[in-house]
């Protein structure tokens, strides 16, 4: 009798607005090989599936080789686990609605799934990090956008079409700031990194008070971080008011969720303590009274890329397996 080829790998990606990462990993979470490339040297979505089809190939090639693989996990902002497409992403270069999931499959004969980046977070999360073990709480990615995912006993709630949790474009402030979503006051257009570094100019245009953030040629998060580190009272102020707002639309979304805790993950959750502590007093004012001191606000401590790496590869693991190599 011939014995069943029981595949025991399967290939996670994380294409984020600057770069796509791509790994083997092994059924116990190793990841075995990884490598990358700039998201946006391919502003045709046609080439970068033909790019990003040809790396996972070759490393998997040179790797152990194509029969050992399973399936593809996919993680990238505005997807649709629900539909395998990414729709009208404000930050990535492709527009409309572009099939990726159908796309990749096409091109590598595998069963491939794709999901939201915070989808993805939130299955790292719960998989291998801070929310192992919990039943019911919320992940929120803040990085170029502000995305997010729920579990509520123990599973991810997606919605109908695959967006739910998008607390990213909920209004926080009528008539306020163009989001990029075309929208104004949504919560992104204030906690995101475009939002931040604008708080940052507003700051400085309001009064001559002296800030090392003036000396910079240009702003990031993460450079107002390193002037809140050398005591930079404007730059304080600038995550002070960040948290206010963020606290405010966490308040808002824990009222509906009710979560065990929310995790911060993401590059601007290394603001640390001078976004966490303003986000946590804001949300402790504005939330439902019953959930005061009980929702605990964590920054996550796995590295962001390996554990959305990881998060895609649990869900490959997920999707029917399907190969032409059969």
């Amino acid at each position: 009798m011939e014995e069943d080829n029981i595949k025991t790998r399967v290939v996670g990606v994380d294409i984020s607005n600057e770069l796509t990462t791509y790994a083997i990993v092994d059924i116990r979470g190793n990841i075995i090989a990884e490598n990358s490339f700039v998201t946006t040297d391919y502003l045709d979505v046609n080439n970068f599936v033909s790019v990003l089809s040809e790396k996972i190939v070759e490393l998997v090639e040179t790797n152990g080789g194509y029969e050992k693989i399973r399936s593809v996990g996919i993680s990238c902002p505005s997807a649709s686990f629900i539909t395998g497409c990414v729709v009208n992403a404000p930050n990535l270069p492709w527009k409309g609605v572009v099939p990726l999931a159908a796309m990749m499959r096409d091109r590598l004969g595998l069963a491939v799934a794709l999901a939201n980046d915070a989808h993805i977070s939130a299955l790292g999360e719960h998989t291998f990090g801070s929310a192992h073990g919990m039943k019911d709480f919320i992940v929120i990615n803040l990085g170029v956008g502000l995305g997010s995912c729920f579990f509520s006993r123990g599973h991810e709630h997606q919605g109908y079409e695959g967006f739910a949790g998008e607390i990213g474009h909920t209004c926080i402030a009528e008539h306020g700031r163009i989001c990029g979503c075309g929208k104004e006051g949504c919560m992104e257009a204030y906690v995101g990194a475009k939002g931040i570094v604008r708080t940052a100019e507003e700051l400085m245009a309001e009064s001559d008070e002296p800030s090392i953030m003036r000396d910079e040629e240009r702003l990031s998060p993460r450079i107002i971080t390193e002037c809140c580190d050398k005591g930079d009272a404007m730059a304080i102020e600038v995550y002070r008011r960040t948290g206010h707002m963020f606290g405010i639309g966490l308040a808002n979304y824990a009222s509906i969720v009710d979560p065990q805790a929310i995790i911060l993950t993401g590059g601007i959750s290394h603001a640390g303590k001078w976004l966490v502590e303003p986000t946590r007093e804001s949300f402790e004012k504005h939330v439902f009274g019953n959930m005061r001191g009980k929702v605990k606000i964590l920054v996550s401590k796995l590295n962001d890329r390996e554990r959305d790496v990881l998060g895609a590869s649990a869900l490959a693991w997920e999707v029917p397996e399907y190969s032409l190599f059969k």
